[in-house]
């Protein structure tokens, strides 16, 4: 009997099923939301692909409305979540949650529009961000090839950030930053939102994501507490936001944990809200623990 050809070979469920003839059904359908840029805006946006263009890397710039004269501002590096596998800078709840931060800390925010696993196995989703940490940072000479980052970006306050997978890439582009250093850019600090990290058990998703990786927590990406340079990962600061009712909470408090007693010099905080569950503040963003969440992020952003 011929096999079928819609046969279930990979049951990544709630994510995915990847079946026999190769092809993938993702549970979560594309969304797209355009960019807006309408310059009498509270805050606009516009796409921008990152050369060589067949790489398919892009990123989503947001601003607040220009100022004049202009002003600088600070840059938020931010890395969407999604399992490594869904999601884009023009998902509905990623655009519009950036772009309130961007309305509300009054600071510039690109957004990464980096490849999807598993048609891109990881360390593909990290090696495009880094890849869009190092074009964001060819800017601060004023010289790149992006007028709003060139005008408005203020390079001596950059911020990463993310939730999920975004936080664990977030931390990740920190590492390599601290590591290899551009002239003229300081990374402030980061924002690790429901963080996913490596427990003692093998993570089965990121395992097969990831075939080169253990999917615990002897691999510095998803520990980097265990990374042999840590003490160089870039930043004076980060925050942990972890929710009661998050299956990922104890491995993010384990990092913060392992984060704090490490050769890292930078400060530490946490920020930790009762009775929600993962990536709440998406999904019911006027709740009062989503408005307390980012309420606490803006002050993280815009602290002297």
């Amino acid at each position: 009997m011929a096999s079928n050809s819609k046969e279930v070979a990979v049951d990544m469920s709630p994510f995915f099923h990847l079946y026999t003839d190769g092809t993938i059904n993702r549970f979560f359908p594309p969304q797209f939301l355009p960019p807006s840029d309408d310059p009498n805006a509270s805050v606009r946006s516009k796409d921008v692909i990152i050369q060589p263009a067949d790489t398919g890397l892009s990123v989503r710039i947001f601003s607040p409305h220009h100022q004049t004269p202009p002003q600088k501002l600070p840059i938020v590096v931010y890395i969407h979540g999604g399992a490594f596998c869904i999601g884009s800078s023009s998902f509905p709840i990623f655009h519009t949650f950036i772009s309130t931060v961007v309305e509300k800390a009054n600071a510039i925010a690109v957004s990464i529009d980096y490849r999807l696993a598993p048609e891109n196995p990881l360390p593909i989703p990290f090696d495009d961000c880094w890849t869009a940490f190092q074009w964001i940072a060819a800017h601060a000479s004023g010289q790149g090839s992006d007028p709003w980052l060139n005008e408005y970006g203020d390079f001596k306050r950059v911020f990463l950030g993310g939730e999920s997978v975004g936080a664990t890439i977030s931390n990740d582009v920190a590492m390599r930053a601290g590591i290899e250093k551009f002239q003229g850019v300081e990374v402030v600090g980061f924002f690790l939102i429901h963080p996913f990290f490596g427990g003692k058990e093998v993570d089965k998703l990121y395992k097969f994501l990831c075939p080169t990786s253990s999917g615990t927590d002897n691999d510095p990406r998803i520990n980097p507490a265990v990374h042999p340079r840590i003490r160089e990962m870039a930043g004076r600061r980060v925050i942990f936001f972890l929710a009661e009712l998050d299956f990922l909470t104890d491995w993010g408090r384990a990092y913060y944990e392992g984060l704090k007693k490490s050769e890292w010099s930078g400060e530490v905080e946490i920020f930790e809200t009762e009775g929600e569950g993962h990536c709440f503040h998406l999904f019911n963003v006027n709740s009062e623990k989503s408005l307390a969440l980012m309420d606490r992020l803006v002050a993280f952003l815009t602290r002297e």
